[in-house]
């Protein structure tokens, strides 16, 4: 199944990256890279993520990536990667 990455999500890569990057560009990269693998994993196994706790929707689910959580929601004909948001953080009421 293909996996589309939202705008929010994107940005939330970008910011993630340039966070890290100003004491270390490469480990901004290797982060990025880490979160963008993990995502393929949804495109053979949508359900292998979780359900999010904070939300009652059944196509909402998250994989891990520490620290990292990916949230994305699942399509009839896509998968859409929704935030990604660091763990110690708490989730907006609506993403």
């Amino acid at each position: 199944m293909r996996v589309h990455w939202t705008e929010n999500a994107l940005g939330h890569l970008i910011n993630i990256y340039e966070y890290i990057s100003i004491n270390s560009p490469t480990y901004g990269k290797r982060m990025v890279d880490r979160i963008t693998r993990r995502s393929e994993q949804i495109a053979i196994h949508p359900l292998s993520g979780r359900k999010v706790p904070e939300y009652e929707a059944k196509d909402i689910r998250e994989l891990i990536e520490k620290p990292y959580r990916i949230i994305y929601c699942i399509k009839p004909d896509q998968i859409d990667v929704l935030a990604v948001i660091h763990s110690a953080r708490l989730l907006p009421d609506e993403i």
